[in-house]
């Protein structure tokens, strides 16, 4: 039976809830009750509460405090369903609340219905929650079922490109029995953000965490007819839906959710989960994989654990991204490295997918052609100035081609030209660069930049950009931006005139409730702990 906890300051709200609604019914034993967060916290520490039901308004501790005091103080109690009750129809509260970890939301008048609703909806959640605990035990075993190792290898074939053979994919349908006819395929990528394994860096942790991912997609997502799942790597899983009717992408989709909740509560970890458009051939699949692999990329720049659709604005993206941030660069290092032959190959085959398109776009093709020519007319500036004039021949003649071929010629020209006097630049350019970039980014920390963003400010490419950051500094740009932000916090808290949430502004954080749940998980104390024992030292 499930135990609830029931918070307000009303005893007659209390009574109310205990009469009306049928707990019994509803799997839970009779709720545990309190009129205070103080209340609240002593029987939080001392009993098994799995549902925490709590007016927002409440005078010495209110609600929302309430939980910020339970993640924080309590981490036993990070699986805890928030349920949260108020007469007031804020969206800061309901945007506080939910950013704290509440699960649901209601407003007075309290309606009987609507709350015995989202219990059995937290019901629900608390026995997959059980499934999953009792697999756990498990997680060092090898995969046992042949059926899954089909699964697991198929998908991989599909993305990899290896299946598109017509016998090995008529293989494949006699393995598993698939539909005579593929109408629609949609894709989840369900990826960790990050394997975080400071604290136990062996191999154990490292397959519990991929075999946890692994069971856990098993549990939320299979199911269904027409799913496929398959380990993609050790941080993440695919899963492949054939032909599915409306409403069974619709229940899909909402176990989302309960794949990122499990995982954060059980490993410590969150992750981020892409939805590909639909496609209608087998073949497409590796360029789905790709997609959906740049979009979840491109979120993670601005934080993980969410869940992404990939559309037409997305679609538009990639294609971009592939043309500037995957091809352009390719070929640009296939030349710097004297490979002119896998470059001319790399970029006829850029050119030609643009060629593919219906109707061709002339002026997207010049526009690549463009691109590619300016990035190495920079390379080439950058070591023989008097090569200006002939930069602007090549421009010239760019803009008066009539005709696809006679740019695909004008490249291909440029191209050896390039080949014959490469050069790379000096080792200490690029150590400036990056000290002025890291300069940038700590005046910077409020602004919530991207590394596109940052790359475009100092004219370079987002891939170059993030490849060079960690060769010179040893980190990620996002590592950089958090230490940055976590060392101007710590000077910020030793005035103790700057209050806390004034600290969060100053480094970038929209909350303060989440700069103290980072700072803590970075630091090991609360903003206010480190400010006291500094203050208590100094």
């Amino acid at each position: 039976m499930i135990q609830a906890l029931i918070v307000d300051d009303e005893p007659l709200h209390i009574q109310g809830l205990l009469r009306h609604v049928d707990w019994r019914r509803l799997g839970y034993e009779v709720p545990f009750t309190a009129e205070s967060g103080d209340d609240a916290l002593a029987i939080l520490d001392d009993k098994k509460i799995d549902v925490l039901i709590t007016d927002v308004s409440m005078p010495g501790m209110t609600g929302i405090e309430l939980l910020a005091r339970c993640k924080s103080d309590f981490p036993h109690l990070q699986s805890l369903l928030t349920l949260m009750i108020s007469g007031y129809d804020e969206f800061e509260f309901v945007q506080e609340a939910i950013h704290l970890g509440a699960k649901a939301y209601v407003l007075k008048p309290i309606k009987t219905e609507e709350i015995e609703e989202k219990l059995a909806s937290f019901r629900t959640t608390i026995e997959k929650r059980d499934q999953i605990e009792r697999e756990t035990t498990l997680l060092k075993e090898k995969v046992t079922g042949s059926l899954d190792v089909v699964q697991d290898r198929f998908v991989n074939d599909l993305i990899e490109g290896r299946a598109h053979d017509g016998a090995l994919m008529e293989s494949w349908s006699r393995l598993l029995d698939l539909p005579l006819g593929v109408e629609h395929i949609r894709m989840f990528l369900i990826g960790y953000d990050r394997l975080d394994l400071a604290g136990a860096p062996d191999a154990r942790r490292r397959i519990l965490l991929a075999d946890g991912l692994l069971k856990t997609v098993k549990i939320g997502l299979s199911g269904w007819e027409g799913t496929y799942i398959g380990k993609t790597g050790a941080d993440e899983a695919a899963v492949l839906h054939l032909n599915a009717e409306p409403s069974d992408r619709a229940r899909m989709e909402k176990q989302l959710q309960f794949v990122q909740e499990v995982i954060r509560e059980q490993y410590d970890a969150s992750v981020t989960i892409g939805v590909s458009r639909e496609c209608y051939d087998w073949e497409e699949i590796p360029l789905l994989y790709k997609e959906i692999k740049h979009m979840m990329a491109n979120a993670r720049l601005g934080g993980g654990g969410r869940i992404l659709y990939f559309d037409r604005v997305e679609a538009e993206d990639y294609q971009e991204y592939r043309l500037k941030e995957e091809d352009v660069p390719e070929i640009v290092r296939l030349l710097e490295r004297g490979e002119g032959e896998k470059a001319i190959v790399r970029f006829n085959h850029a050119f030609d997918l643009l060629l593919t398109q219906k109707p061709v776009s002339y002026s997207y093709v010049q526009a690549f052609a463009m691109g590619l020519i300016s990035e190495l007319a920079r390379k080439i500036g950058l070591e023989k100035q008097e090569d200006g004039d002939e930069n602007i021949l090549i421009w010239k003649r760019l803009i008066d081609c009539t005709g696809t071929e006679e740019i695909r010629d004008a490249v291909l020209e440029y191209m050896a030209r390039f080949g014959r006097t490469n050069r790379r630049e000096e080792p200490g350019l690029q150590h400036n660069l990056i000290r002025r970039i890291a300069e940038y980014i700590g005046d910077h920390l409020q602004d919530h930049m991207t590394v596109k963003q940052l790359a475009e400010q100092f004219h370079l490419n987002a891939s170059y950009l993030s490849v060079l950051f960690k060769k010179e500094t040893g980190r990620t740009i996002s590592d950089f931006v958090q230490e940055a932000r976590m060392n101007k916090a710590k000077d910020l808290l030793r005035d103790p005139n700057v209050k806390i949430y004034e600290v969060a502004e100053q480094v970038g954080f929209q909350t303060a409730a989440y700069f103290a749940y980072l700072f803590k998980k970075v630091t090991g104390t609360t903003p206010q702990e480190y400010r006291d024992y500094n203050d208590s030292t100094s």
